[in-house]
């Protein structure tokens, strides 16, 4: 069993899908001949031909449109939008007719295709490559937005959004692309959607997350078992739809909860989060929900990001601030 970086992983559960299904269509701007920008198809278009891995014009509406075409009449497109931050113009047809597909046709068409984008800041690039707008789409019904966090959950979280019958928009944190490696084996083992993953358990505070932010989470979560504190560390994993019961279950055995998010914080999945604790678990919270977040501006260029993402230290703050509360 190897061990592979998440951009390895995506690679491998695509190269996996393609051998494995023949309506499997890859899709999107140099995907092809030069395997994406980040190299996540590398590969693909040599062994699998150009017209199984088909490099587009850098025209994300038409991709879209595309996308959507293909997955009505039976074929499994994985579109491939370069950044998060490029998705735009592929939003009339992902929330007008992708989202609506099933609805409109009373459940005689679906439309079971993926768009990925790598998204995120941290990698120094300008802000339309650096976004965290996943609040977005999660507030469409009738898509999914998963997001990976490493590479055997994105290998096994993208089977799982490829085989769906409904549209899915996959999330790759491009920060944590190469950040560490894992044994992965390329078994087709999907890994369930629409479901938490508590990746640390716990007994005195729960740190939700998802995405990129998980380095620092865990992070924070050492440097609290240093000091005494347990904390449970969960993985959204599915943002829309939350798997709320997973979190508040963990919430009425810690009592307390801070969540950590990349994305700006008005109206974010945070929000919606907390929201949720609010109405539902209150009686099981020993101190008010805290949010570790982005700032409400858009991702400021080079020197100040580092200053704009969630740090350590600023999750041990709120962390020490509910722990406080008795």
């Amino acid at each position: 069993m190897a061990k592979i970086t998440m951009v390895e992983a995506v690679t491998m559960a695509l190269a996996h899908e393609l051998e494995h299904d023949k309506d499997v269509i890859v899709l999107g701007e140099d995907v092809g001949i030069n395997g994406g920008v980040f190299r996540a198809t590398s590969g693909l278009a040599q062994k699998y031909g150009e017209d199984r891995v088909l490099d587009t014009p850098l025209a994300e509406a038409m991709i879209a449109g595309m996308t959507v075409g293909m997955a009505t009449q039976g074929m499994r497109p994985v579109a491939e939008a370069q950044f998060l931050g490029f998705i735009y113009p592929m939003v009339e047809h992902i929330i007008c007719h992708a989202a609506r597909m099933r609805n409109r046709t009373r459940g005689r068409l679906t439309c079971p295709l993926v768009i990925r984008a790598p998204y995120g800041g941290g990698i120094h690039a300008p802000e339309h490559h650096s976004e965290s707008t996943e609040a977005l789409f999660a507030h469409m019904p009738g898509i999914r937005v998963v997001v990976a966090s490493s590479p055997s959950r994105a290998y096994g979280l993208l089977l799982a959004a490829i085989r769906n019958p409904d549209p899915v928009l996959f999330l790759e944190p491009k920060r944590v692309y190469h950040l560490n490696k894992e044994e992965v084996e390329d078994d087709g083992e999907e890994y369930p959607l629409d479901m938490c993953f508590v990746i640390r358990e716990g007994t005195d505070v729960t740190l939700v997350t998802w995405g990129a932010m998980m380095k620092e989470t865990l992070e924070a979560a050492d440097k609290l078992a240093e000091q005494g504190i347990s904390a449970e560390v969960i993985d959204v994993a599915t943002i829309s739809p939350i798997d709320m019961d997973t979190i508040h279950e963990s919430v009425a055995k810690t009592g307390r909860c801070v969540i950590i998010q990349e994305a700006a914080k008005h109206c974010s999945v945070s929000s919606e989060i907390a929201a949720n604790l609010a109405d539902q678990g209150l009686y099981n919270l020993n101190a008010p929900v805290k949010r570790v977040t982005g700032y409400d501006v858009i991702m400021p260029l080079f020197k100040l990001e580092k200053k704009y993402m969630p740090s350590v230290d600023r999750i041990l703050e709120k962390v020490n601030q509910v722990m406080e509360v008795s």
